[in-house]
């Protein structure tokens, strides 16, 4: 008889064919009978599915035994699993539970070495285990009648052997107790992400082990805080077996510590009653609780101190480093404490998030709109400012309105145009803009935020230039005027006129004050205060006592007409050859040049995002500050993409959110997780940085530090 079981992810199966062999040789092999079944609905491994095949081999092969009135001489149970025939030559104490009952029950219906092993391609059992459309059966000669070894001598059968066992699956993982000389890795601390799960899992355990040894006095309900108390205190041995082995050996046989120990300073002693490393220190004699004398003995590189100093932070309301680390040297003395207390609060998402700390890349290079001499207002930056309440006239029952300041700033001079606007929309902008080109001329591009009517404008213009190319400004249509905006709620993008624009407000607001004037009287204080912004210096006095004047951003704006063409250079001719038009075309190069070497040279200086903070990466988890919401309302979101400058420095990023992809400047995006801090391996060479050996003896100095 020979039985032949496979498995597969479908079904597993087993069939039964009978040799039978006459006084002449002949050989004839026909099939018995076979059983599949179809495989468990939860998912399980294949090589329990072979074991299931065999089993039902097995079974199958005994209940026709019974029923057969022929004599059976050998049976022969084939299968295709090697990790099914080791698993029967296995110490079935060696087996999990699943494996082991059915290995014990297969060995119970056959004898173990009756297993072989055949290949894939020659076991009939492949059939019934994976399918076969009806119409094929017909064909499959295998099935029928036998893969084609069975017809040849013994010797010429599929062989296995493997004298070494491979890596078997569902073997039992042997804990074993040994004595504390060696090192055993009872609990994997890593697995675990808080201290109470941990301190609650070690206090059912040692509850267990008591009720087990105590069958009088068993302890049930909910834990109890001398329990919690006894399992942290495990906790921490086992925490000193990994960190302090050494020390631990040699203050257990009463032997002192080397002179250079890094924890020789805490004088430690072993406690006897708690089987713990304590810290001796100085306040034995002190009042204080045992606890607080004498504090049980960490390191800040080990697992259980880093949950430690996580659940206080927590509990004590997401302390500070100094309160974290005061709270729990009240009966913990952790090495390496301090850095550790500054690592878990930076690294609390929640404290970072409170924070709200931004990255400031270093501050970028000058553009050439700054420092390229030109005529003023070529390259202008525009911004918005208000509300001014107005009203339409003057007397009792007038109607109050808001009225708003456009604010022109010449980025190369400083040259303020304030302009008053009645609404905030594309048609008064561009009105707007309209009464600016007619004043100061046509600028070649114009520097702005993202504003909806900005924005607007900006396709109004060209759609306006584009229709009426072929006018008599066909000039100024082909060269155009060209919008460059900002990034969104990046203001610091155009410091430039949001300086004019705080410069500005600091005289209208304590002109105006409460006061509520007309549009007329409104735009002539705007037009007194551009002359006044407009006669400030652009860079300190010189020390020439024949200098005096400071150079102005008046000096560029007077003395040109508004469709003058740019002169050849005069300032290095003698001025007796110059008649009276070209002399005062020498006086405003004289200006010009004097920008060059005064106020230019000003500029070369960083006033602030002078060192480059940490570069944003991609993927990584950060904040968008908004200015009108608390840190903990702010958006969360990944940086999808940067946009780096000509220096290869990022100051802008899209971050992708659960709303939205935005694009923000990188000054208003709070980075959450930073750098890992690597202080505490370069500390533990050192020895305990928070404790340091008296320098002069006296109490002054124990109080100080």
């Amino acid at each position: 008889m020979h039985v032949f079981c496979d498995a597969s992810s479908v079904a597993y199966a087993a069939c039964i064919y009978l040799k039978s062999t006459n006084e002449k040789g002949d050989i004839v092999v026909r099939l018995l009978c076979a059983k599949a079944k179809v495989t468990p609905v939860q998912a399980t491994t294949t090589p329990r599915l072979e074991l299931c095949a065999c089993l039902l081999g097995a079974q199958l092969a005994s209940a026709v035994s019974r029923t057969l009135r022929c004599q059976i001489a050998q049976k022969f149970y084939w299968t295709d699993s090697s990790i099914v025939i080791a698993w029967l030559k296995t110490n079935q104490t060696k087996l999990q539970t699943f494996v082991a009952n059915r290995v014990s029950h297969i060995l119970e219906l056959t004898d173990g070495s009756e297993f072989r092993h055949v290949p894939t391609a020659l076991n009939p059992a492949d059939y019934p285990s994976r399918g076969v459309e009806a119409r094929r059966l017909p064909d499959l000669h295998m099935w029928w009648t036998g893969p084609s070894f069975l017809y040849e001598p013994q010797n010429n059968w599929p062989q296995f052997s493997s004298n070494s066992e491979p890596d078997l699956p569902e073997l039992k993982v042997n804990v074993a107790i040994t004595n504390d000389s060696q090192k055993t890795d009872v609990i994997d601390f890593d697995r675990y992400s808080k201290l109470k799960p941990l301190q609650r899992a070690v206090a059912y355990m040692l509850r267990f082990a008591h009720n087990c040894r105590c069958s009088s006095n068993k302890t049930a309900g909910v834990l109890q805080p001398e329990e919690l108390e006894v399992s942290f205190k495990k906790l921490v041995a086992l925490s000193q077996q990994a960190s302090f082995a050494l020390e631990l050996k040699l203050l257990r046989d009463r032997q002192p510590l080397g002179p250079k120990n890094p924890i020789l300073s805490l004088n430690p002693f072993y406690d006897e009653d708690d089987k713990l490393l304590r810290v001796g220190g100085r306040l034995s004699s002190s009042f204080y609780p045992f606890d607080k004398r004498h504090p049980m003995l960490l390191h800040a590189k080990h697992r259980l101190t880093r949950l430690l100093f996580q659940q206080e932070h927590i509990r004590l309301l997401h302390a500070p480093p100094q309160l974290l680390l005061a709270a729990i040297r009240e009966s913990i003395w952790a090495v390496s404490g301090r850095t550790l207390a500054r690592t878990v609060s930076q690294q609390c998402v929640t404290c970072r998030r409170a924070a709200g700390h931004t990255s400031a890349p270093l501050m970028g290079a000058l553009p050439s709109q700054r420092v390229t001499p030109d005529f003023p207002f070529i390259s202008v930056g525009v911004d918005f400012a208000g509300p001014f309440m107005i009203t339409d006239r003057h007397g009792r029952g007038c109607k109050i309105t808001k009225c708003y300041l456009a604010i022109f700033v010449c980025l190369r001079y400083k040259c303020l145009h304030l302009e008053a606007v009645s609404t905030l929309s594309t048609d008064s902008f561009i009105l707007t803009l309209r009464r600016f080109i007619s004043r100061r001329g046509r600028p070649r591009e114009i520097f702005c935020d993202n504003g909806r009517n900005f924005v607007g404008a900006a396709k109004e213009i060209s759609d306006y230039l584009t229709s009426n190319s072929d006018t008599v400004c066909n000039f100024a249509a082909n060269e155009g005027i060209q919008f460059k905006f900002q990034p969104a709620y990046a203001p610091h993008f155009g410091g430039l006129w949001e300086a004019g624009v705080k410069s500005a407000k600091f005289h209208l607001n304590r002109i105006l004050g409460n006061a509520h004037l007309t549009y007329e009287e409104l735009a002539s204080l705007f037009s007194y205060v551009e002359s006044i912004l407009n006669s400030r210096p652009l860079c300190p006095l010189s020390s020439s006592p024949n200098d005096f004047q400071p150079l102005t951003p008046g000096h560029f704006i007077i003395g040109r007409a508004l469709t003058s063409l740019p002169s050849p250079h005069l300032a290095d001719i003698n001025p007796n050859r110059l008649d009276r038009f070209q002399r005062l075309e020498a006086l405003r190069q004289h200006f010009w040049r004097r920008w060059q070497m005064e106020y230019v040279c000003e500029l070369q200086q960083r006033t602030k995002w002078r060192v480059p903070g940490r570069a944003l990466q991609l993927g990584d988890l950060v904040l968008i500050k908004e200015e009108n919401t608390p840190p903990m309302h702010w958006r969360l979101g990944r940086i999808a993409k940067l946009f780096p400058g000509a220096d290869g420095i990022s100051r802008v990023a899209e971050v992708a959110t659960g709303t939205g992809t935005y694009k923000r400047g990188v000054k208003y995006l709070c980075p959450l997780l930073d750098e890992t801090h690597e202080a505490l391996n370069a500390d533990a060479s050192k020895g305990p940085q928070d404790v340091a050996a008296p320098t002069n003896g006296g109490e002054v100095g124990n109080i100080h530090r």
